[in-house]
């Protein structure tokens, strides 16, 4: 290997997957996932990364952030990071632009662990060797049996002890329901796996209290987005009054957002996504302004991607183990990791250990 070699280039593209089931939550429904897929290159060696949305991320990779980041050391980047922020201002950075700055950036981590043939989580500097995940699923779409099957198959067959399921289905309309199926939830998984719930911020601040006031006998130790997380108030009102730990951040997509989170007070946990929020490089400033506010940090989705920045995070509390993403990423992916028990264990292979099954993915190319 070159010393120090440079980024050669970031190639992309992109692929669209249909559900296995028709899915939605409280404010949206979708029949298809699109990954995102970024290849970077130095050396000889390659890193990957991947967002999870719109084809077009891809475009802007190859017309934006490639012609930044190219003849760069791979080895810096930070640098890099920089780069690609700057490339973007009148993108915007905040939004779309993030996603693609996301996996860029994981692809650059990846290949620089790759040049120094140490595991992804050692290179940034592990903390812990596993990493507790949480079954994510159970959308409003599914009738009691897909609900049993998906809850139980993690809780029972997995012995994955944290389950999720979405509620606030059609923006906070069918509150009977809801109620309906948080119990049925309870029933499946038995009194001793921890039962979240997500509303993706479909109800009001005081609907949502009212909601778990009806279930306050099923013991939900996690609220998703109760409300918007853009209504930091209606966040803390939330909090204030229920006894669930309530959390969101999901959507961020820069740092100022995450300070606007933390300073105001209405989080028990910050949610941020490696494919979303500006990559690795972002993660950890995060995860280091949620430390300040004496505040921990959960992965959402991605969690083949992110689980080597949780191993590398003091203040983290856990990892999404989405159905559409896991889904996705064995179906691409040689390398994927086993929850069972509840945890992951990051591969110990250089970079984040995984290679991409070319023949299985044309199928599902669209860009």
């Amino acid at each position: 290997m070159d010393a120090d070699p440079a980024v050669e280039e970031l190639k992309t593209a992109a692929y669209k997957v249909p559900t296995d089931a028709p899915e939605g939550d409280g404010t949206f429904a979708w029949d298809s996932t699109t990954l995102v897929l970024v290849q970077a290159s130095a050396g000889g060696v390659t890193g990957l990364g991947w967002t999870y949305g719109p084809a077009a991320c891809s475009a802007l990779v190859g017309e934006v952030l490639s012609p930044a980041v190219q003849g760069l050391p791979a080895l810096d980047v930070g640098r890099a990071a920089q780069a690609m922020a700057q490339a973007t201002r009148n993108t915007p950075r905040p939004g779309m632009a993030a996603y693609a700055i996301s996996a860029a950036d994981c692809a650059l981590w990846d290949l620089k662990a790759r040049l120094l043939h140490l595991p992804l989580h050692r290179l940034l500097g592990a903390v812990r060797d596993e990493v507790a995940v949480y079954g994510s699923g159970g959308f409003t779409t599914y009738n009691e049996a897909q609900l049993a099957g998906q809850l139980g198959g993690w809780v029972h067959g997995q012995g994955i002890p944290r389950a999720k399921m979405k509620i606030g289905e059609s923006f906070g309309t069918e509150e009977g329901r809801d109620v309906e199926r948080m119990r049925q939830a309870r029933d499946i998984i038995g009194p001793n796996a921890a039962l979240f719930v997500d509303a993706n911020g479909a109800y009001t601040a005081k609907q949502a209290i009212r909601i778990m006031a009806k279930v306050r006998e099923l013991d939900i130790s996690w609220f998703e987005e109760p409300v918007s997380s853009d209504n930091l108030a209606g966040l803390r009102e939330v909090r204030e009054r229920v006894d669930a730990d309530v959390a969101a951040g999901e959507y961020g997509t820069d740092l100022a957002y995450y300070r606007r989170m933390c300073v105001a007070d209405a989080l028990d946990c910050v949610q941020a996504d490696v494919s979303r929020c500006g990559g690795i490089s972002e993660w950890l400033r995060i995860a280091a302004l949620a430390a300040a506010c004496n505040l921990e940090i959960s992965g959402h989705c991605a969690p083949h991607m992110t689980v080597h920045a949780a191993a590398a995070t003091p203040n983290f509390r856990h990892l999404e183990w989405f159905h559409d993403h896991v889904r996705i990423e064995n179906l691409f992916f040689e390398g994927c990791l086993d929850p069972h028990g509840g945890a992951l264990r990051p591969s110990t292979e250089p970079g984040n250990g995984l290679a991409v099954r070319t023949g299985a993915m044309e199928e599902y190319r669209v860009a």
